[in-house]
């Protein structure tokens, strides 16, 4: 689903920064937390701003790369300066205009699942694989790249466990094993008077991710875990 101006917090307080505007505070929050702020300057970072997870993945990207809900383009930016072959794909029409404006190279204004060519790497990253939604997502989501994927291809993503949300301090979690899936969330976000529609995003444990892959054909490799229940892992195909 393409995301239009009016309806769009992120892509206007990326605009307005770019711009150098004054910007108004990006607020978005969760059934689990109270309104936080999301630094803006973030989503320009550079390669030294950018957390070791995001420094590997990006280290690993080769061939023809898609890089998926690339926002301002920080990733891309990196990878065009070392000459590589990216292709960036938002659904945000301020994104892409901005990523244009930077100069990012091959830009495209798509969802994810609307997407076409063939890519040696797909690089879902910020926790990219969100966009399943929920765990029941997660295949249509594998089908999806499998679909993108050229032979050999890889898909890198990081993710968090968000067990730590429900841990107590005695180890026991508080968990309705009976309920949704954990780690879905459902987020709102704003800035000035715009608002978004909530919209659901995924969490997903390595643990889970791995099974449902190699249910859906796929194998799931650990690459790294980060300094807090996050880490990256890439995606293959293991059968046609």
């Amino acid at each position: 689903m393409i995301i239009s101006p009016e309806q769009d917090p992120m892509g206007q307080a990326i605009s307005d920064f770019y711009n150098k505007k004054k910007t108004a505070k990006l607020l978005n929050c969760t059934q689990y937390t109270t309104e936080d702020e999301f630094p803006i300057p973030y989503l320009f970072r550079t390669w030294d701003e950018m957390p070791p997870l995001e420094q590997k993945a990006l280290s690993l990207a080769k061939g023809k790369i898609l890089d998926v809900g690339a926002a301002a383009g920080a990733h891309s930016i990196y990878l065009q300066e070392k000459g590589e072959d990216v292709t960036a794909i938002d659904n945000s029409q301020l994104s892409v205009e901005i990523m244009k404006q930077r100069g990012v190279k091959n830009v495209q204004l798509t969802d994810f699942y609307d997407c076409k060519g063939t890519y040696d790497t797909i690089l879902f990253l910020m926790n990219g694989i969100g966009i399943c939604g929920t765990i029941d997502g997660i295949p249509n989501y594998l089908k999806h790249c499998k679909k993108l994927l050229a032979k050999g291809g890889q898909v890198l993503f990081d993710s968090s466990d968000l067990i730590y949300l429900f841990t107590n301090e005695d180890g026991s979690c508080d968990i309705d094993l009976n309920g949704p899936y954990y780690g879905e969330i459902e987020f709102k976000m704003r800035y000035r008077r715009i608002r978004c529609n909530p919209f659901p995003w995924l969490y997903v444990d390595f643990e889970t991710i791995q099974v449902l892959a190699e249910n859906n054909g796929f194998k799931c490799e650990l690459i790294a875990k980060g300094e807090h229940y996050d880490y990256l892992a890439r995606l293959t195909v293991t059968c046609e």
